[in-house]
């Protein structure tokens, strides 16, 4: 059994982010607090968009924990955006996707209704 991916107390998840606010400005906002080392502004891939999420790894835990303390609920561009630990990402396990939910054991499709 493989281990849970364990939190990084220094890495910041950035949410609320008005779509219009730019990766530079997020983490120039970000570094008057300490340190940068990465700073990702989250696009989609299709569109080219924001999504309205960032996430900012400091070199210090300290330095996380000020600019979580200063900029959650700082409101930036007129939206109130949330700062916290980010959680780190858990691996898919490719069940219950669309293609896995089609048909159920016995082969029959479960959309319902019995109509197919």
């Amino acid at each position: 059994m493989q281990d849970a991916p364990q939190e990084n107390p220094k890495k910041l998840f950035v949410g609320s982010i008005p779509f219009s606010t730019t990766e530079e400005t997020i983490v120039n906002l970000f570094s008057q607090y300490g340190k940068v080392v990465d700073g990702v502004l989250i696009v989609d891939r299709m569109s080219g968009r924001s999504k309205g999420i960032a996430f900012i790894t400091y070199d210090t835990v300290e330095e996380a924990e000020a600019a979580t303390k200063a900029l959650n609920g700082y409101v930036l561009e007129g939206r109130e955006i949330v700062v916290n630990v980010a959680r780190p990402r858990v691996p898919r396990d490719n069940s219950g996707g669309y293609n896995n939910r089609r048909n159920d054991s016995q082969g029959n499709n479960n959309r319902g209704g019995g109509r197919y």
